[in-house]
């Protein structure tokens, strides 16, 4: 067996929202326990999914890697965010005999895939061709709707904050104004919602949440550390 390395990444806005890296350093560990394994080295960044380009950590340990090689992440998301790329890296690093071990989606490790191959390659032409097919479909599948659930999310969060300053608007209310200072009053469900997804997308601004739901900076900064307590909890 070769070496076992960990990867970790966070976009800018979760290290923003002081998310960290707690989870997915909570799974790799627990991984590893349950596997008797020892990480050889573990590499973390905070940078965007959307491309292997701009991810000096990443393109540090594809130098590093070799064939026997495994790369354990949380999920598919720390590994990228992008479909068509993702799934040439995918099948560049496996044919390279590096393994890819995702903890939350089993079903995309390299183990699994080149299980289906290896059944795939034992099987007549057409049979073989259609299993080959329905592979490279399942984890560019896979690839896109992690992508889009991100985006989706992302639209609907944008889509709330638009209609309640409309709503705002049309009650002649000030969209801005802000808390008194003193105790804080109970989070509501829908902002400890909205606080989990802009820690985790760079397109939700603190303005955006503050004017939303009538409250400081300040105030937001206090829900955003309550909700990431919360988090390392979990």
């Amino acid at each position: 067996m070769g070496n076992v390395y960990s990867y970790m990444r966070i976009s800018t806005a979760e290290e923003r929202g002081k998310q960290g890296y707690s989870r997915q350093e909570k799974a790799l560990e627990a991984y590893a326990k349950r596997n008797k394994i020892d990480y050889v080295l573990g590499l973390q960044e905070d940078v965007s999914g959307k491309s292997f380009i701009n991810r000096k950590e990443w393109q540090r340990l594809e130098k590093i890697v070799q064939s026997g090689d495994t790369i354990v992440f949380k999920d598919l998301c720390r590994f990228t965010r992008e479909a068509q790329n993702g799934y040439d890296k995918y099948m560049s690093l496996m044919q390279k005999g590096i393994n890819l071990v995702f903890i939350d989606n089993p079903t995309v490790s390299t183990s699994y895939i080149k299980n289906l191959l290896n059944i795939a390659e034992q099987q007549e032409l057409v049979t073989k061709t259609v299993m080959e097919s329905m592979v490279k479909i399942l984890l560019i599948a896979e690839l896109d709707r992690s992508e889009k659930e991100r985006l989706i999310i992302s639209q609907r969060t944008r889509d709330g904050l638009a209609a309640h300053k409309e709503q705002a608007e049309k009650e002649g209310r000030e969209w801005h104004i802000g808390r008194p200072k003193g105790k804080l009053d109970k989070m509501s469900d829908a902002l400890r919602e909205d606080i989990k997804q802009y820690q985790s997308d760079r397109n939700i601004k603190q303005v955006d949440l503050m004017r939303k739901y009538h409250i400081s900076r300040n105030t937001l900064k206090k829900y955003v550390a309550i909700v990431t307590e919360e988090l390392k909890e979990v």
